[in-house]
């Protein structure tokens, strides 16, 4: 059973530590593997006036401190370009063990074959655009990965609305070798619902976690922060940090059913 868990984009090297400990105190008593996870850079955000992040080198120097403070801690980053693949490749080779590809990037070929040719493991979002059947078609751009995750993150359904397709979901573990993550967090979102950032409602994260984990997921996509409301993207569909460890624990119990 693996958490991906932390905030939408990095913000201080202090924020990030206290989510990461959090989180994976709550995962290791739980005895489910945990990753790290945090944005240099939102290069999709709705507005102009958006927050973007602080950027590839401050972030991932960020992420050398945390590895330097917390005791096995592995992390993952997204990437938007083949020339942030060849950078991290480069300079952060140590410091990265996944990386994302964003959904609305899951079919750019030539950022796929960067991310499998660096030699970490690959997680591509599916987009909200895509049949789960399309999964095949990226597949086939991923061949020398050393492993490939799909991750799950709900699928349009007219304007500024996601649903989440549990049969969907049965369809990928069913039929791909990849292994699927549920991004628990993202799909309860409004993509483009608000002037210049997305909405949400995360008062539904902790039945869809359950319902995902009786299915039978076994990988779960959390994106949490200590005040949401704060938060300069993503906030109104992340998980407050406080009620992360109530919904891991459910995760891990549901998935045990």
């Amino acid at each position: 059973m693996r958490i991906i868990a932390g905030p939408c984009q990095h913000e201080s090297v202090e924020q990030s530590l206290e989510i990461a400990q959090e989180c994976k105190r709550v995962c290791d008593e739980l005895g489910i593997d945990y990753i790290f996870k945090a944005s240099f850079d939102k290069a999709n955000r709705t507005s102009m006036k958006g927050m973007r992040g602080k950027g590839l080198d401050v972030t991932l120097e960020a992420f050398r401190t945390m590895k330097m403070q917390i005791s096995n801690l592995q992390t993952l980053t997204d990437v938007h370009d083949t020339q942030q693949v060849k950078t991290i490749k480069e300079m952060y080779n140590d410091v990265v063990d996944v990386l994302q590809i964003p959904a609305f990037l899951c079919r750019q070929t030539d950022l796929i074959r960067a991310c499998v040719d660096t030699g970490k493991i690959v997680n591509i979002k599916k987009g909200q655009f895509l049949a789960p059947w399309d999964i095949g078609g990226i597949l086939t751009k991923t061949q020398g990965a050393k492993r490939v995750w799909i991750t799950e993150r709900g699928t349009s359904f007219g304007y500024n609305t996601l649903v989440v397709d549990f049969t969907g979901m049965a369809y990928i573990m069913d039929n791909y070798g990849a292994d699927l993550i549920f991004d628990v967090t993202h799909s309860v979102q409004k993509p483009g619902g608000l002037a210049e950032s997305s909405g949400g409602n995360r008062s539904y994260v902790p039945g869809l976690a359950r319902a995902g984990a009786a299915l039978g997921i076994r990988s779960f996509f959390i994106e949490v922060h200590a005040d949401p409301a704060v938060a300069p993207s993503d906030g109104p569909n992340m998980l407050k940090l406080s009620d992360f460890e109530k919904v891991a624990s459910d995760i891990k119990k549901h998935g045990s059913i």
